[in-house]
């Protein structure tokens, strides 16, 4: 089921395009916290552009957090818990997933003009009378 996206004063949809560059700096947030700070990016990307999925996605990745931290300090004691670790891991690895290649709008190719319209004129301007006698 999809919700209807959250429209602007001008009627547009909201979009949120992001660079390789932006969405590597979400992923090293992701793993440099080992997982406490999964919750921020998508955080980041609800508000912004608001729809329905983004939101669904920020209050997985936050109740992850609220279950995960409890199950920690419970299983502190010995070697650990597999089944954590491989939660973690399972999370880690779709968060990233997610934020590479799923969040972020792809940029659109800018507009070409459509027939009819002026253009910018492109080096001289246009001179008027006879352009080869000079």
């Amino acid at each position: 089921m999809t919700m209807p996206t959250t429209s602007t004063a001008a009627g547009a949809e909201r979009r949120l395009a992001g660079g390789w560059f932006q969405r590597l700096a979400w992923g090293v947030l992701v793993w440099g916290s080992l997982g406490l700070l999964v919750w921020v990016p998508f955080l980041y990307v609800a508000i912004r552009r608001g729809h329905s999925s983004d939101w669904a996605a920020f209050a997985s990745f936050a109740l992850y957090e609220c279950v995960t931290l409890p199950w920690a300090v419970m299983t502190a004691d010995g070697d650990g818990d597999p089944y954590l670790g491989i939660a973690v891991m399972v999370s880690l690895l779709t968060a990233t997933g997610m934020l590479l290649f799923a969040m972020f709008d792809k940029r659109l190719p800018a507009p070409q003009p459509t027939y009819g319209t002026a253009m910018h004129p492109q080096g001289q301007p246009y001179q008027q009378g006879y352009q080869y006698g000079r």
